[in-house]
């Protein structure tokens, strides 16, 4: 197929790119590569996709519409990925206006595009953090979100909210994916796993909020691409199912499907530590710190839909997944 990969020189984009052509698919990413976290790293990731004889980048923004119109017309995808989004929960307290640019204008321009070309179907990156104030755990798509703690977790719900809207008016099959802290090697530097490792491979302090007491459903790469594959692969089509008197928030009588894509698995931020400086052969010097303002303290994913629809099922332990970023971190910046 001819997949349009935005977000490419991203940390899920690159490894999602390099999987599809693997398979033999065309892939055009879309990136501007933009300065949130060090350039060089995902020019690396994209030096890595170009050798492939089925892989086309270009540099652009999604809020540039013409831009992004003029992808679409001249690679006309079948199908299209939506990684590119402003990043970072704590960031967008700070430049809540670079959200708006990137994950509302921006995906209002992707879906346009995709109703216009006729794509078979969007799939697009929402977050776990859309479940906010959420409690519950596991955490449902079944569930209500209506209660976000940070502008970033509002543009993520907001765009399941689009999507919904153009797979019913236009009956563009679409599915949302709330990714669960994916991490991995090639991961960015600004992910607790990232920062710690390099502090504590360089003797530096790390900042432990909520003094390590919270957990995350951390989920490594392979088995996020592996499930972002199946779903690409499963085209949403109306639920017969669904009962408007009793509206489940993860399906719809439109193609439109919300799934959460996580390892199912929390671990307390204290033993991913253990775990890292295990790895890493030395101990970390903490600074224990509270939570942070538009963090929430646990997070859990229920997969089972994802498990039942595409036969997803993540099987990478975090001993695993942990050792294998160390060994690339330390191969990457020759530490």
């Amino acid at each position: 197929m001819r997949v349009l990969v935005t977000g490419a020189a991203g940390f899920i984009g690159s490894a999602l790119s390099s999987r599809l052509l693997a398979r033999g698919d065309e892939v055009l990413g879309f990136d501007n590569l933009n300065d949130y976290y060090d350039v060089r790293l995902k020019e690396a990731r994209l030096a890595r996709l170009t050798p492939h004889a089925g892989f086309r980048f270009v540099k652009g923004a999604l809020q540039d519409r013409e831009a992004v119109d003029r992808v679409f017309a001249e690679f006309m995808p079948q199908r299209v990925v939506n990684l590119a989004a402003q990043a970072g929960v704590r960031y967008s307290r700070e430049n809540p206006r670079a959200y708006v640019d990137s994950n509302l204008v921006g995906f209002i321009n992707i879906l346009e595009a995709c109703r216009h070309h006729r794509s078979e179907h969007l799939v697009y990156a929402s977050s776990s953090s859309v479940y906010g104030g959420n409690l519950k755990l596991p955490f449902s798509v079944r569930d209500a979100v209506d209660h976000p703690l940070s502008l970033y977790a509002a543009t993520k719900k907001a765009n399941e909210l689009m999507a919904h809207t153009y797979s019913h008016l236009y009956d563009l099959p679409t599915t949302g994916l709330r990714f669960f802290t994916v991490y991995g090697p090639w991961g960015r530097p600004d992910m607790a796993l990232f920062l710690f490792t390099r502090n504590i491979l360089a003797g530096k302090p790390i900042e432990v909020f909520n003094h390590g007491r919270h957990s995350r459903d951390f989920t490594y790469i392979d088995d996020i691409v592996e499930g972002v594959i199946r779903t690409l692969d499963h085209v949403p089509v109306s639920d017969a199912a669904f009962d408007p008197l009793k509206p489940n928030p993860g399906t719809s009588s439109a193609p439109y499907r919300v799934y959460n894509i996580g390892n199912h698995q929390p671990v307390e931020l204290a033993r991913y530590i253990e775990i890292i400086e295990q790895c890493i052969g030395r101990q970390a010097e903490k600074v224990l710190l509270p939570l942070q303002p538009g963090d929430v303290p646990d997070t859990y994913a229920d997969v089972e839909e994802l498990m039942h629809e595409v036969g997803y099922s993540p099987s990478t332990p975090v001993e695993v997944g942990i050792a294998r970023f160390v060994e690339w971190y330390r191969d990457y910046y020759g530490v």
